[in-house]
């Protein structure tokens, strides 16, 4: 018995001695309009992992940025495909992690209390119509959307000296909630979390630009197993319904090639 017995101690040592996983910190750069949605699925994946989320939220551009400069990313959630095309072309994404996951819409805001009668993109010609916010259009992506579309329809030559730039899409919120523009171009989903606001109307997806949100892992991350999971449970249904709720479209297809 008793040669019998050492084996199972030693076994059980063993177990006893083995080292428990590791948490790591994902830092997770996305874009602002994801905000709401992504403390929320952050939030609900801490409660089933040992990996705590650290989210950066900015303008697309901006993330961009700091990752082409070396800034600690995990992960990346774009608000455009152009910004991560160029990521990939500079090889700073990890192959075969690219995902086209959600899409948005675009809405015509004015603060909740106006009066002004804005039914479609000539009203937004009205003299009445001073200030007009918008995300930075040459560089943020909910700006280069808003200006796309008032160029396809031959507005934007006749409103930009009343454009108002902002750092991010959720700043342009924030101008008309406060009252200090006449008019706002964001997303649906930002017009939806606030009460501040109303949607004068909502660009119709055949007249709009695509909007398209693509997911990847940074190529210098150095927990790419952890960052991986967690790009698989953004892709879950528990996670895709919270983006639902939000007011995302779900679009998630494979990504398309740099230059599409």
């Amino acid at each position: 018995m008793k040669r019998l017995l050492l084996p199972l101690f030693l076994g059980a040592n063993c177990c006893l001695l083995a080292p428990a996983a590791i948490a790591v910190e994902l830092n997770v750069s996305a874009a602002a309009s994801l905000s709401d949605a992504m403390q929320d699925i952050a939030h609900a994946y801490e409660a089933t992992s040992a990996d705590r989320i650290l989210l950066n939220l900015a303008g697309s551009n901006l993330l961009a940025r700091q990752i082409e400069e070396g800034a600690p990313t995990d992960l990346f959630l774009s608000a455009d495909e152009e910004k991560m095309d160029s990521l990939q072309k500079q090889r700073l994404i990890l192959a075969g992690t690219r995902q086209s996951v959600l899409g948005n819409t675009l809405v015509v805001v004015v603060p909740v209390e106006s009066r002004l009668k804005i039914s479609g993109p000539a009203d937004l010609e009205s003299p009445l119509v001073r200030a007009i916010a918008l995300a930075e259009p040459q560089t943020v992506p909910a700006g280069i959307y808003a200006k796309e579309y008032l160029k396809k329809l031959g507005v934007w030559s006749k409103v930009i000296d009343r454009v108002v730039p902002t750092e991010n899409v959720r700043t342009a919120l924030s101008a008309v909630e406060s009252g200090n523009v006449d008019v706002g171009i964001v997303y649906k989903t930002d017009a939806e979390i606030s009460k501040n606001v109303r949607v004068a109307y909502e660009v119709a997806l055949d007249v709009g630009p695509k909007i398209s949100y693509p997911f990847a892992v940074v190529a210098a991350t150095k927990h790419a197993a952890e960052a991986r999971r967690f790009l698989a449970y953004l892709t879950s249904p528990p996670a895709l319904d919270v983006f639902r709720r939000y007011g995302f479209l779900v679009i998630i297809g494979p990504a398309p090639a740099p230059g599409h």
